[in-house]
């Protein structure tokens, strides 16, 4: 396989992105499409908790997160929009990229409901 075209979309603008060929990635295309409500955390990400935990069996025990990273959160089942570098910690897996502007992603006061999709 390869990496999955998706689209995520929030407050009327599209972002481009993939996910990659990684378990916990093809965990969260099975359960595509997505709208979820992300929230705000910490100033540097935003996160929501999918229907379904996405799998671990197989993925690294923790990464690093740069700016543009599409993420999963394992210790809060979470699937993370990252619009700042987050440096390596554990339970962090990386699922896939943004390409382009991530600051539609910032400076969020309350939760906004966010669709992610699979492009063809």
């Amino acid at each position: 396989m390869s990496d999955t075209p998706i689209r995520i979309t929030v407050d009327g603008q599209t972002l481009s992105a993939v996910l990659y060929d990684n378990p916990a990635a093809q965990s969260l295309i099975a359960q595509l499409p997505l709208t979820l409500d992300f929230s705000d955390y910490g100033g540097q990400e935003v996160l929501a908790e999918p229907p379904t935990p996405l799998t671990m069996k197989g993925m690294p025990r923790g990464e690093s997160a740069p700016a543009g990273t599409i993420g999963y959160f394992a210790p809060s089942r979470a699937v993370v929009l990252y619009h700042s570098d987050v440096p390596r910690f554990t339970g962090i897996v990386r699922i896939g990229r943004i390409d382009g502007d991530v600051s539609v992603l910032k400076g969020w006061s309350g939760p906004r409901s966010t669709t992610i999709e699979q492009t063809h």
